[in-house]
C-alpha cells in the first residue's frame, strides 16, 4: 500500500481522525504543521482526493507531528529532526515506557553523524557520544527532582556546544527554562506512535 505525506492544519488533523479512524493512520504517513490554513478548503481537498505528496499551506515550523507504525519509522523521524536543530540544544523528551524515546534518540544520533551504538543510560544518568555536534543522553528515570540533575553538572553540559537529550524530562521540570525543544511520543498501539515536536529552536 503506498504512504503518502500530508502536511495539514491541526484542526483538520482531528477532524480526519475521527472521521477514519485506524484507517487514516494505516492508509497515511502524517507530517503536519500547525497554521492558520481555511479548514473548509483542507476539508474539500481531502473529500476530493487532492491532497497529495508534501502538499502544505507555507508555515513555519514551531511544531511538527508524525505518525510512525514501526520502531525503524521512529528512528528515521529522529534523523530528519536532527537536520533542523540549531546547536547548541536541548531535547526534553517525554512518553511512557516502551513509547519509543531511546528509538527516537538512535535516528537523532544517526542524522547527527553519530556511528556509535546509542542506548538508553537508566543506570548510568548519562551518556556521552562524540561528535560534531556531540550528543550527550540523559535518562531522568530514577531521579526525582532537578536538584539530582544539577548534581550531576546539568550547568556545565549546558556550556557545551552539543545536543542534549533528556529521557523522562517530566521528573526534572524544574531545570527548564522554556528555550528547550519537546519531543512527545503518544503510544496508539503496538506498533503505532504520534510523535509530537515543539520548539522555537527548530530551522
Amino acid at each position: 500500500m503506498q504512504r503518502h505525506r500530508l502536511s495539514l492544519s491541526c484542526v483538520c488533523l482531528k477532524q480526519y481522525i475521527l472521521t477514519y479512524g485506524n484507517r487514516f493512520y494505516k492508509d497515511f504517513d502524517v507530517e503536519f504543521t500547525i497554521c492558520s490554513a481555511d479548514e473548509h478548503s483542507l476539508t474539500d481537498a481531502w473529500k476530493g482526493g487532492k491532497l497529495t505528496q508534501n502538499q502544505t499551506d507555507g508555515c513555519g515550523t514551531g511544531m511538527l507531528q508524525k505518525m510512525t507504525h514501526n520502531e525503524a519509522g521512529t528512528e528515521a523521524f529522529g534523523s530528519e529532526l536532527a537536520g533542523k536543530l540549531q546547536v547548541p540544544t536541548v531535547i526534553c523528551m517525554y512518553g511512557e515506557l516502551g513509547a519509543g524515546k531511546t528509538a527516537f534518540v538512535r535516528g537523532l544520533a544517526s542524522g547527527l553523524g553519530i556511528t556509535a551504538a546509542v542506548s538508553s543510560p537508566t543506570f548510568t544518568i548519562v551518556n556521552e557520544y562524540p561528535g560534531k555536534p556531540e550528543l550527550i543522553h540523559f535518562d531522568m528515570y530514577r531521579l526525582h527532582g532537578a536538584d539530582e540533575l544539577f548534581d550531576v553538572g546539568w550547568e556545565d553540559y549546558l556550556q557545551r556546544n552539543a545536543v542534549l537529550v533528556i529521557e523522562w524530562s517530566e521528573n526534572v521540570e524544574e531545570a527548564f527554562d522554556g528555550s528547550e525543544i519537546s519531543v512527545h511520543i503518544q503510544k496508539l498501539s503496538e506498533t503505532d506512535r504520534l510523535i509530537t515536536v515543539e520548539g522555537d529552536a527548530l530551522c
